[in-house]
């Protein structure tokens, strides 16, 4: 499947690759007709999803299972009026009927808007509103339902609540009755043209109410170097990634560029807070070969007895959504004899900065360019930076614009003026550039501190005081100071064993370690222990909150 996509699979050097590596756009493509149907008309019978819960089901689906029932969920929706460009949010977590429903939204060309189901009835009102959405597809869960109807008091433009599940509440449509009924698909006679919106992300909002990301048709394309040549797949691998659907790391990991590749995706769909032993005893079971999670994942395995659990399959493992820390990276590799590849990329992008499999990590380096995006660190100043100098990470369009770079941020032009005009996108981050070529990230903009006339990035010396056996988490923001401007704040979170240490004694011993460790200028003047970091709804440390407090 893949070599229909991409002109050139196999690459002498990665020089090789830099200058050669393109993929082949068709006209008016769609992911559902052309990729995942495609897969059910060749190979009905091959694996697509792997699928297991935390109360013990399991449930394998082929290509040729998932084209039947997308048809009928697209023909079920089509009688619901829903149609070409029509929003439609969907709340599944990590339920089958998320795959079924994503790919019969692309074949109506609908706008798919994947939500978590952790938002608020005033989160569900925004969303409904700003971006307005016709329908809301929801797995069952009282919570979830209480919040979405509060919210319909203020949400005219919602038509349809449709749920998941054996309970169905009053407004609400029962989905499996509606599929399991549903006439035969007729395919639109117009479904989409690849400029078209297929797909809003709200953004987790560190600062700010969500910003709306938009994709168009062709967004899909832009994952085969996701899963080809990030995450290592072939056709054997069964993959993982720790994500839940409501983020764009799933779309990233758990479908897109996975099925491109011919890989099967392995779904482990488990309720309340993550559980490291039964993670490990998902890849251990079902011989998962790939495996894809943030680095506070890994930070929380490498604490267990890896030794304990059959990790014979596994051949790769990647990480991203945050910097890697070198001595989770190392005790990792210590332990399984993999090694971590890091990449970077946002919401508004698919990855760009990749530690690809034939290079050596460098452990916290997030790799280099992305040959399909050209990239440039842009200085506080204005002009490129030097190795070894900080500069903000900054993408040119020029010439094209590169698959995956979002459409902007919808309904609001002037937000996406303020990152992208003159064919230059600033994504905010910052990062510098060693003597190979290798990129390391600093921070957010706002997040970088001066102190003192030195520009110091909060993730490295995150990653001097996550050295220290004590701690499991940590936030570096800056404080004001009258004589250096800014000094270093370290928030804390200890492990269990060091909790009731915390105190003056245990502040001082991780003050002198991250001396040791960095450099002494970047050690934190001031340590603050918490039980937790204030966090998004998708885990993302929220600095400003911290800051806002230290104020």
């Amino acid at each position: 499947m893949i070599e229909k996509f991409v002109k050139q699979t196999l690459f002498a050097s990665h020089r090789d690759f830099m200058e050669n590596y393109a993929i082949i756009v068709p006209e008016q493509f769609n992911f559902a007709y052309d990729v995942a149907d495609e897969w059910a008309r060749t190979h009905p019978d091959k694996r697509a999803l792997c699928w297991t819960n935390d109360k013990g089901a399991h449930r394998d689906l082929t290509f040729g299972e998932l084209k039947e029932l997308s048809d009928r969920t697209a023909s079920w929706l089509q009688s619901l009026g829903i149609g070409k460009g029509d929003m439609v949010m969907l709340i599944l977590k990590r339920n089958i009927e998320f795959w079924q429903t994503i790919l019969a939204l692309h074949k109506l060309g609908a706008v798919v808007i994947p939500a978590t189901h952790l938002l608020t009835d005033k989160d569900i009102t925004y969303r409904n509103n700003a971006a307005g959405i016709r329908a809301i597809i929801a797995t069952e869960d009282e919570n979830l339902v209480t919040h979405v109807n509060l919210a319909m008091e203020q949400s005219p433009t919602v038509e349809h609540r449709i749920m998941v599940g054996e309970t169905i509440p009053d407004g609400w449509l029962d989905f499996h009755r509606g599929v399991n009924g549903a006439a035969p698909f007729v395919k639109p006679a117009v479904v989409n043209r690849n400029e078209d919106i297929m797909i809003l992300y709200f953004t987790s909002g560190t600062t700010g109410q969500p910003k709306m990301v938009i994709h168009d048709f062709t967004y899909p394309l832009a994952h085969i170097t996701t899963a080809r040549y990030w995450h290592n797949l072939h056709e054997g691998s069964l993959h993982l990634t720790v994500a839940d659907t409501g983020w764009a790391k799933a779309v990233w990991g758990k479908l897109y560029g996975q099925w491109i590749a011919g890989a099967a995706v392995f779904v482990y769909d488990f309720e309340g807070r993550f559980i490291p032993e039964d993670m490990l005893r998902m890849i251990s079971t079902y011989r998962v070969t790939s495996f894809c999670a943030p680095p506070t994942i890994f930070r929380f395995l490498i604490r267990e007895d890896l030794s304990q659990y059959d990790l014979s399959a596994l051949e790769y493992c990647t990480t991203a959504g945050e910097a890697l820390n070198p001595s989770v990276y190392e005790s990792f590799y210590r332990q399984t004899g993999i090694r971590m590849m890091e990449a970077f990329g946002q919401t508004e992008t698919a990855p760009t900065i990749i530690t690809f499999p034939w290079m050596e990590p460098k452990p916290g380096s997030m790799g280099v360019p992305n040959p399909l995006y050209k990239m440039d660190l842009i200085t506080h100043d204005g002009r490129p930076a030097e190795d070894g100098e900080q500069g903000e990470i900054v993408f040119y369009t020029h010439e094209q614009r590169p698959l995956g770079l979002f459409m902007g941020y919808y309904r609001d032009e002037a937000l996406t003026h303020s990152v992208y005009a003159d064919h230059l996108y600033r994504t905010g981050d910052m990062a510098w550039r060693d003597e190979d070529g290798y990129y390391w990230f600093v921070g957010r903009t706002d997040d970088v501190i001066k102190s003192s006339g030195y520009r110091i990035g909060p993730f490295e010396v995150e990653s001097a005081v996550m050295t220290h056996p004590a701690v499991v988490e940590c936030a570096i923001t800056g404080v004001p100071d009258e004589i250096r401007g800014q000094v270093i704040k370290a928030t804390i979170v200890l492990g269990s064993d060091y909790q009731d240490q915390a105190g003056d004694e245990l502040a001082h011993e991780i003050q002198e370690h991250v001396k040791q460790v960095t450099a002494p200028y970047k050690y934190p003047r001031i340590i603050e222990f918490v039980s937790e970091l204030p966090k998004t709804i998708s885990g993302k440390i929220r600095r400003v909150e911290i800051r806002e407090k230290s104020k």
